[in-house]
């Protein structure tokens, strides 16, 4: 059993939990995922490794509440334990031999964004961090993100907080500025990569996107997390989870990762009112 000896609630819809797994810990990197199930009857859902403590043994994840699975999760408190919690799994960012990078999040990517960040800060590298949020109740990683990075530039859809716009208008603004980067890395929703991926092809800059495919088994055997990239099928959880942005096909992405919302939707509605139910 895997103990929750942290949890700390980011904001409405955004948790983060430090688990006690040691063997995920010593080989975790960034940019890998973990693959949990909350009880012996649960799903498998999979969540990108936010941060890690080898001499602790722990490892942070950070999810927000959209499902059957999370919402359950997120009704567990510190010291309760989860029944599986396999990893690291996926390839790890490659940041060797980066001098200056742009790392682009959205939304709940940004736990994603904050490990390469981190990890590209120990490195030597400088970081020039894009954060973008529909609104400043929804920020989260922000004084983090300022330590591990030279510059940041916070966005919101409508200006509560920084600067009022998207990642694209303040990435743009930067490198019209004269900032020139070895590498984009965008992490967020599929349609923000999508456009990330369309500004950064006509200045050539190579960049770098975290595919948040559907996985079951993590392993490449269930075919749920194919994608396109350049014409060839790739698996998110084997061959993945980042690949070339320029090169994938984010209309077969996202038309995938709609199948299953509706589903997703009816099963969420039905653990919340099993747990209204509980509390009545």
């Amino acid at each position: 059993m895997y103990q929750i000896v942290k949890k700390k609630v980011l904001n409405p819809t955004v948790t983060q939990m430090e688990i006690q797994a040691p063997l995920v810990a010593r080989k975790a990197e960034a940019g890998q995922f973990i693959i949990l199930r909350v009880d012996e009857n649960g799903e498998r859902i999979p969540l990108t490794i936010a941060d890690y403590d080898r001499e602790n043994g722990t490892v942070t994840v950070i999810f927000q509440v959209v499902g059957a699975t999370t919402e359950a999760l997120n009704h567990l408190e510190e010291g309760d334990s989860l029944c599986d919690f396999t990893g690291p799994l996926g390839k790890a960012t490659q940041t060797e031999g980066l001098k200056k990078v742009a790392v682009v999040g959205g939304g709940v990517g940004c736990a994603i964004a904050y490990s390469i960040a981190k990890k590209l800060h120990r490195q030597g590298a400088q970081v020039h961090a894009v954060l973008g949020f529909r609104n400043k109740d929804l920020v989260i990683l922000e004084e983090e993100f300022r330590k591990a990075s030279s510059k940041l530039v916070l966005v919101t859809d409508d200006g509560s907080c920084g600067q009022k716009g998207l990642v694209t208008d303040a990435l743009k603004a930067l490198i019209d500025g004269g900032e020139s980067y070895d590498e984009v890395i965008a992490i967020g929703p599929l349609i923000m990569m999508k456009f990330v991926c369309k500004l950064t092809k006509e200045y050539g800059i190579k960049t770098i996107v975290s595919m948040n495919s559907i996985m079951i088994d993590g392993t490449g055997m269930c075919g749920g997390c194919r994608l396109s990239v350049g014409g060839k099928i790739k698996f998110a959880c084997v061959d993945g989870p980042d690949f070339d942005g320029h090169q994938v096909d984010f209309y077969e992405a996202m038309s995938r990762n709609t199948a299953y919302q509706p589903f997703e939707r009816k099963a969420h509605e039905a653990i919340c009112n099993l747990y209204r139910a509980e509390v009545k």
